[in-house]
């Protein structure tokens, strides 16, 4: 929610990046960056559907299949009255049984993957106690420094049974996404080129990195400070805070920052597929500060102005950042082009 100093940052933003004179003309501006983007992105569909047809014709070629036309083979002309070349439709019969064999495949990994993940949940109930202690530390050493006594509380009988059980349920989730990933990667693998296994694994570690990143920044920097300030408005009341409250805000924020530290991911794709390029980021880059302030008005758990500088202070860096892989995506694009122009010329 808004308050009174989120505006006013919100406002002094746009005052320091835009300049007085040219606080009038920001949202005739602003449309006109939508409507760029729009047209940016109007042949996203038809981009995609080619290069899945590109994708298709390469792996036929790689298989070694024959084309299309090959699988109606003449008649001989001599059979056919009028003399024409008659062809008739050759039923593949290998076709239904690599289906079954797909298909097979397919269930068996998510058979395996429903059992990592029933093994996880095994584990994560066994560690469910520590790991609740070890998420609320940050509350437990606010309420301790506002008020000796205070803790946290759980206000019906089965409060602190479902808490466990859901976060067993979240950590078995956890501890087996690695196997599930690892067999959604041996399902797909045989059908990529060696230079698209490399992309694929680049993309999990720097995805799952970034994600770790944004948890670790909420849990150790944002979620501290953030109780601290707080729990210091408690007054002449004690605060007698749920632990099943805490939980659900808890992880409302490090997911939310795990997905925000995503933003160079994000910026990646747009930049492959054409959307968007490093000139265009930076040439906006007053706009993007300007919804990152905005973005992180509306996210920040508190009403103050220093914890919306901290949602911001990262966000602002991942954006930089992702100017530098949009450059690098399309520095790399460049050079593709380049050597496939030069091979047209020899050929």
């Amino acid at each position: 929610m808004l308050s009174i100093s989120h505006l006013i940052i919100i406002f002094l933003v746009a005052l320091i990046v835009f300049g007085p004179e040219k606080l009038p003309e920001l949202a005739r501006t602003l449309s006109k960056v939508m409507a760029e983007f729009n047209r940016a992105t109007g042949g996203l569909k038809q981009t995609l559907e080619q290069e899945m047809r590109q994708l298709e014709r390469d792996i036929t070629e790689q298989r070694g299949a024959k084309p299309a036309a090959s699988a109606w083979p003449p008649v001989d002309p001599a059979a056919s009255p009028d003399g024409s070349w008659r062809r008739e439709p050759v039923a593949d019969p290998y076709a239904p049984m690599s289906f079954f064999v797909t298909l097979t495949e397919l269930l068996t990994r998510l058979v395996m993957s429903q059992a990592a993940f029933e093994t996880g949940a095994v584990l994560g109930f066994s560690v469910a106690g520590k790991m609740l202690a070890f998420i609320s530390r940050p509350l437990q050493e606010a309420l301790r420094l506002a008020h000796p006594a205070a803790t946290l509380i759980y206000t019906s009988p089965t409060g602190i049974i479902a808490l466990i059980i859901h976060l067993g349920l979240y950590l078995g989730l956890v501890l087996a996404s690695p196997f599930v990933f690892y067999q959604v990667w041996l399902f797909v693998a045989p059908g990529l080129y060696k230079h698209e296994r490399r992309a694929v694994v680049t993309f999990v570690v720097s995805s799952v990195g970034l994600f770790l990143a944004g948890i670790a920044f909420g849990y150790f920097i944002l979620l501290p400070y953030v109780l601290r300030f707080l729990i210091s408005f408690q007054g002449p009341f004690r605060p007698l805070i749920s632990i099943n409250e805490y939980f659900d805000l808890t992880l409302l924020v490090l997911i939310g920052l795990g997905l925000i530290f995503e933003l160079p991911v994000l910026i990646f794709f747009l930049s492959l597929i054409g959307v968007v390029t490093p000139k265009f980021l930076w040439k906006n880059m007053r706009y993007a500060i300007l919804v990152i302030t905005i973005v992180a008005a509306v996210v920040t758990p508190s009403p103050d102005a220093t914890t919306m500088l901290i949602f911001m202070a990262p966000m602002v860096v991942l954006y930089v950042a992702g100017i530098g892989v949009s450059y690098l995506v399309v520095r790399s694009k460049r050079k593709a082009a380049t050597a496939g122009a030069a091979g047209q010329e020899r050929s």
